[in-house]
């Protein structure tokens, strides 16, 4: 594939991004991937040394480009934020909230910033506040979600703002991403796809969980709390929706869940912990490396565009 405006601006070889993914997205998945010509991301979610200490370990690993993930919840995200400053990292993509207060630093810092957007709406304020593109991401996703899909809300964005736009949501092979340059997209986030990658290095349970798993194994919960997630089904999952159709209340259903992605992430916990993963999940069937995942799906890619 030749290069397209967004690897030009991620001086990448191929317009794959991976997901940022809690507990998940480590120096090794993220170093795996932009090794592989995709834009590897680390996860911002931890403390703050941590954090800097995968970032440090990533630049003696690689010197592609290579990105962090701010969360914009969590406790110490105003020290991420910083953080990435310091440690001179190339791309940051963002999520759950508003990055508004730090684009200018960190395009001060010569950064280049993606937020991760459920809507139209969000898209354009981004694009106000300076944002270099935006991830388009549809409900079909791992994680917290919102609440249109990625068919519908990608064509919507790409119409109403002027920066690139990346899809994500329901993406896992060569026809998801060839479907996204057609919604208009220029790029796509994967991220469940990397979950099996071998640099992965979530516990071997979680990694099965997500191989097995078939086309409706996914289930939203959290819908009550206006925080809805998308996990695979287990045991926690049946207790948590049970919980929330009994209308109790939120302090029970925040107990169940508490450190439930650490325990299936690094415990491998996979019936009481929680086990994000996207839609796409029953198309993932084999661990590979992330070189041979994004040689196949650029492989997969080129024979849609050039099909005849």
């Amino acid at each position: 594939m030749n290069c397209n405006v967004i690897t030009e601006l991620l001086n990448i070889k191929y317009p794959i991004i991976q997901g940022g993914m809690a507990w998940i997205a480590d120096a090794s998945l993220a170093v795996g991937v932009s090794e592989a010509g995709g834009l590897g991301i680390i996860s911002g979610v931890g403390p703050t040394e941590v954090v800097r200490a995968q970032i440090r370990k990533a630049k003696e690993l690689t010197d592609k480009p290579f990105g962090v993930n701010v969360m914009l919840m969590q406790d110490n995200a105003d020290e991420i934020a910083h953080l990435v400053c310091d440690e001179k990292v190339p791309v940051v993509t963002t999520g759950a909230g508003s990055p508004g207060k730090y684009i200018e630093m960190w395009k001060s810092h010569g950064i280049k910033v993606i937020p991760v957007v459920p809507s139209v709406a969000i898209a354009k304020r981004m694009e106000k506040f300076g944002a270099d593109a935006v991830i388009a991401e549809g409900m079909e996703s791992g994680g917290h979600i919102g609440q249109t899909t990625t068919m519908s809300l990608v064509p919507q964005v790409v119409d109403a703002v002027n920066i690139p736009v990346i899809a994500a949501g329901g993406i896992g092979d060569g026809r998801g991403i060839a479907a996204s340059f057609m919604l208009g997209a220029v790029g796509v986030q994967m991220g469940t796809r990397f979950l099996v990658s071998n640099e992965c290095n979530v516990h071997k349970n979680y990694k099965e969980k997500v191989l097995k798993a078939k086309d409706i194994e996914t289930e939203v919960t959290g819908t009550s709390t206006s925080h809805p997630v998308r996990v695979l089904r287990n045991k926690l999952t049946r207790e948590y929706i049970k919980i929330e159709k009994s209308n109790s209340n939120s302090e029970k259903l925040e107990s169940l869940t508490r450190g439930a992605l650490r325990k299936a992430v690094i415990e491998g916990d996979t019936e009481n912990g929680s086990v994000m993963a996207g839609q796409i999940a029953g198309l993932v069937k084999k661990e590979q490396s992330c070189k041979e995942i994004i040689e196949e799906l650029m492989t997969e890619f080129d024979k849609c565009i050039n099909y005849k």
